[in-house]
Parts: structure tokens; sequence; C-alpha cells
């Protein structure tokens, strides 16, 4: 790494529970860091970004904040923290903002939710995460930091050439987090990251809906047990019809973090509440069209709870 290499300007798209969090932390540290808002805008500029989180609560003052992307500098590392179910805004904005040698990182639940990125955006050039976090926004620039707080990322690859490229700018990325507080780590194997999150994400988020419950209620009822687990046990048998092998292990592992998580509401079951449109597709549909043919035959509670789940985000899209 070029230690003399200028200090990287971090981009915010989704100033929520995640990006509110992770780009708050960045800029505590000193990073540049320009964050998308709507909302939010007028209260942030009045009041700064409040933080109270487990690893101790802190304001941040006059962040660089925009009403629009048209105001945003290039940057060299774009964050996307928005909500899958608005990646068709990202055609416009990823064009805008990405620097000729910068990247995008996607901090978004689900499988596969880089190709969006990849329509605009180079290869070598597209990195994907996942973050293992208890996290809500409960106001107006207002973030609330319940529990965990880690970050998973890689290259989203085609070649071995555009990885390399993707990884020098990673582990400068992973440097800078680490030295805000963020416990964040490379990934060498974007997918089997991926594959491990969903084993938390399709039991959780959607049990959380269809019994509308938080994950306490859930790993704390027998029945919720059992659905939980078996779910889990789907999704692992699925990545390895993809040809992505997790340790057994971590099916009970799954449930032990459940276990001693503080109470929590997935981001899927306050979308589901608020009546907005969820992130079906992203975390459920992805991974089934990703397993194929054989998707009924090894997982098929999954493939009923996206039904549900399916059926209840047409009726929110219907009622919008």
């Amino acid at each position: 790494m070029n230690a003399d290499a200028a200090p990287l300007r971090y981009a915010i798209l989704g100033s929520g529970a995640v990006g509110g969090l992770y780009g708050a932390m960045l800029a505590r540290s000193g990073c540049e860091v320009h964050f998308l808002l709507h909302s939010d805008y007028d209260h942030v500029v009045a009041n700064g970004m409040k933080i109270d989180s487990v690893q101790g609560d802190f304001i941040l003052e006059s962040p660089h904040v925009h009403a629009s992307v048209d105001s945003m500098p290039v940057c060299d590392v774009v964050i996307i923290a928005l909500k899958s179910t608005r990646n068709a805004l990202l055609d416009d904005w990823l064009p805008k903002l990405v620097a000729d040698d910068g990247v995008v990182l996607t901090l978004q639940n689900g499988l596969d939710v880089e190709a969006d990125v990849r329509r605009t955006v180079p290869a070598g050039r597209v990195l994907g995460g996942c973050c293992f976090l208890c996290s809500n926004k409960v106001g107006p620039g207002h973030i609330h930091h319940l529990d965990y707080g880690r970050i998973a990322f890689g290259a989203y690859q085609e070649t071995d050439v555009d990885a390399i490229v993707a990884e020098t700018m990673g582990k400068r990325i992973e440097a800078d987090m680490q030295n805000a507080g963020i416990d964040a780590n490379w990934s060498d194997d974007l997918a089997k990251t991926r594959w491990r999150k969903l084993m938390w994400n399709i039991p959780f988020n959607g049990l959380s809906v269809v019994l509308d419950a938080s994950t306490d209620q859930i790993i704390g009822s027998e029945p919720g047990r059992a659905l939980a687990n078996r779910l889990i046990t789907e999704v692992h048998a699925g990545a390895a019809a993809c040809g992505v092998e997790i340790d057994s292990k971590a099916i009970r592992a799954t449930m032990e973090h459940t276990e001693t998580m503080v109470p929590y509401d997935s981001s899927m079951r306050l979308d589901f509440l608020a009546k907005r449109p969820m992130e079906v597709e992203a975390i459920f549909g992805n991974p089934l069209r990703a397993i194929g043919d054989r998707a009924s035959e090894i997982a098929p509670s999954v493939c009923m709870l996206y039904e549900q789940l399916a059926f209840y985000n047409e009726t929110i899209c219907q009622s919008a």
C-alpha cells in the first residue's frame, strides 16, 4: 500500500441505520465523508448527526451533507447503504459520483445485489459487503447502534486482474474503517460471506414479518426456534448447491448468536410495519434463483416464506 497516497474521499448513499453509523464513524476519525440526505437534510444541517452506540455516544457536528447527488463531489469510495428496492436510482447517481479510479462498496442485504452496480461501474471497481449489525434509525439524523458492528467485504470480480485492482483499494478502505473503530475485514470469498449472512437474514427477517415477532420472541419460542433452525439448514444446503461450502457448525452458531443478541426488530419487519416495500427479491428471490430448478427440493420452507413475503410486498405496492 502506498503510504503517500492521498486520503480517500467517501460518499454515503443511504444515510440511515447502516450508512449513517459507519459514515459518521469514518468522518469522526478524520475522513472526508459526504452524506446524501433527503427528509433529514434541514435537521442535520442545523443539529448534526447523533449516534447512540454501545461503543460510545457522539454527535457529528457540521457533516458534509447534500440534498442531491448533483451537489456532491466525485468520490474515491461510494458506499451504498440504500435498501436494494431503490437500486434503480443508481444508474443515474453513480456515473456522477464515482471517480475514474474509484470504487463502489455495496453494503446491502441479499445476494448478487452488486449486479445493479455493474451496469454503470467497470469490473474491478465493485466491492460487496455484509454488515453483522444491530442498528436502527430512530429519528432525523439519529442512529441507535444496539449491538455488533462487523463488516466483511470483498471483490465482486470477473477475472484475477479485476480482483487485484479491487483488493488494492479494498485494503485501503479496511485500514480507514479500522482506524475509525469499525470492525472491518477484507474477505477473499464474497460469495461465502454473502451466503453466511443469508443464513441469518432469511430466517430472521422473513419470520419477523410472517410471525409478527422480534428476534428474541422468535428464538424464545420452541416453534419459532424450530422454524428458524429449519430455514438456516436449508440456506446452508442452498449455498452448497451453488458451490459455496460453509462449515456446518455455522448452523448452530447462527442460532447461538441470535440467542445472545439484544432484542431486535429486523429491517424487513420495520419496512413491513411502515408499509414500505421489503427487500424480498434481494434476500429471497436471488438466492432461490441461484439454486435453480432444485430450489423447491433443497429449500422448500424458504420457497414458501418467499411466496408469503412476495404476497405481502405486492399488497404494499398496490396500496402505495
